[in-house]
């Protein structure tokens, strides 16, 4: 079956449903009806059928796409008088309206209630991209392109920096789209920001470095392998303005999310970047810029790289894991030059990238094609966050919204000792979501009051407004 929706506007033919669901039939050989009626389920429960979606009538259906009509109309379809058969919405309790705002559908068979709580239906976890718009079909014609031009030795070991062309094609990119500062052979590519971490915690250590500060808030695991490297991580101050950047005397290097950070996503103010690249200057530390979803930025006003400010200064980071997908296992590093030799060799100590998706990636630049994707998102991510905003705003108006400027994420403010209750709720509702708590530091001084960190990039378009609405339901 292929991933192509089938809710497109008007009435969904059983045509359409037998050509879409074609391949089910092929393998099924005699058991077309069975067939069929898992497709079916499988659509809906997918989001290929989205909610509210009109069908042929269920009499019409068991005719044409020959299915018993008990086995149509078993509950993952509704009946409305004057209205014909659509698409149930069975995350939904029955009293709400259907995915299409309509009130007053019945199932035709009801379904049990929920138990205390439900497998998770919705992933709201936040960094996450939505992986259903992965471009398939310019990316299989880039590796194609790619691989017909890549010379013989490209599938070798090669160099430790990664592919010539790939770091070519990120230089030339980072410049026009980030304003970052660095010539190819700086550039170094990488599986994942936290690879990146793990590198340059052990450059950091042979160098006689011990004190990396942070930010109060981040992702563990990012703490974890710095620590893991013999390095002793320290908290940054956090106040309403967000991170107060300039470490304390003693600190070798400080790791920030200039942009959007994350989780709390907020952008560093101008004269706190001014004042941590001087701090870098004046003591000879380093900066380690992360800008993970930099490229997401809503508004007309940009947010540039900390780096350009600084290029002998500041190692910038960047991924591909939330403008592609993660499974591809690409990041890169813009490299201070005193600090690419000893970064090239922690790196080829670890392991070296796969090539084809290096190859790859670098086409899907040079075509303009990343770019159009990129912006193709842009788009989608910033309609999702205005539909977020409208409805707390509409729904839960208690609520304070925070860090929507840019990137995959908001942090939701919740009232005090709610946080715990909420997840629980969110549990029950079978929704993942992130409370803020579970990213700060053990040794944070000052913290945040309760709050879920959401995430609205991985849903599909189909399970997005299902999302929302679980979402509206466990807010307090």
């Amino acid at each position: 079956m292929t991933g192509e929706p089938l809710h497109a506007h008007g009435t969904t033919s059983p045509a359409r449903l037998r050509q879409a669901f074609e391949g089910e039939v092929v393998r099924a050989g005699r058991g077309v009806r069975q067939a069929l009626a898992a497709a079916v389920r499988e659509a809906v429960r997918g989001g290929r059928l989205a909610p509210g979606t009109r069908l042929p009538s269920s009499r019409r259906l068991a005719a044409e796409l020959g299915l018993a009509r008990n086995t149509v109309a078993e509950g993952w379809l509704t009946a409305r008088r004057g209205s014909g058969t659509l698409v149930a919405d069975r995350t939904d309790r029955a009293d709400r309206t259907d995915g299409a705002g309509r009130a007053g559908t019945r199932p035709i068979v009801s379904r049990p209630a929920a138990g205390p709580s439900c497998p998770p239906r919705h992933d709201l976890i936040p960094g996450n991209p939505d992986l259903s718009a992965f471009p398939r079909a310019a990316w299989l014609a880039a590796a194609r392109r790619a691989l017909a031009a890549a010379p013989d030795d490209a599938l070798g070991h090669g160099d430790p920096r990664g592919r010539p062309e790939l770091r070519a094609a990120l230089a030339g990119h980072l410049a026009r789209a980030r304003g970052v500062y660095v010539s190819p052979e700086h550039v170094l590519i990488c599986a994942g920001v936290s690879h990146g971490l793990q590198i340059l915690g052990g450059v950091l250590a042979g160098r006689g470095a011990s004190r990396v500060a942070v930010e109060s808030y981040r992702l563990d695991r990012q703490y974890g392998l710095l620590e893991a490297a013999g390095l002793e991580t320290l908290p940054l101050p956090l106040d309403t303005h967000g991170t107060d950047p300039v470490p304390p005397v003693g600190t070798d290097a400080v790791l920030l999310a200039p942009a959007h950070q994350f989780p709390v996503g907020t952008a560093l103010r101008h004269d706190r970047r001014t004042a941590v690249v001087d701090w870098a200057g004046r003591t000879g530390g380093l900066v380690l810029e992360d800008d993970h979803d930099g490229e997401f930025r809503f508004g007309h006003r940009s947010v540039g790289a900390l780096q350009a400010l600084a290029p002998d200064r500041v190692v910038y980071l960047g991924t591909a894991g939330q403008t592609l997908a993660p499974g591809l296992r690409l990041a890169w590093m813009a490299l201070p030059p005193a600090l690419a030799d000893d970064a090239v060799a922690a790196k080829g100590r670890i392991d070296s990238s796969e090539v084809v998706s290096q190859l790859t990636m670098a086409e899907f630049i040079t075509s303009g094609a990343y770019g159009r994707h990129v912006r193709a998102v842009r788009r989608r991510y910033r309609d999702r966050r205005d539909s977020l905003v409208t409805a707390l705003a509409r729904e839960a108006p208690q609520v304070r919204v925070l860090g929507t400027a840019g990137g995959l994420h908001a942090v939701l403010g919740l009232p005090p000792g709610t946080e715990q209750p909420v997840l629980e709720a969110a549990t029950r509702e079978g929704l993942r979501v992130a409370g803020l708590s579970r990213y700060r530091h053990g040794r944070a001084v000052n913290g945040l009051t309760d709050a879920l960190v959401v995430g609205y990039g991985a849903p599909s378009d189909a399970q997005w407004p299902l999302a929302l609405a679980a979402l509206m339901r466990i807010l307090p």
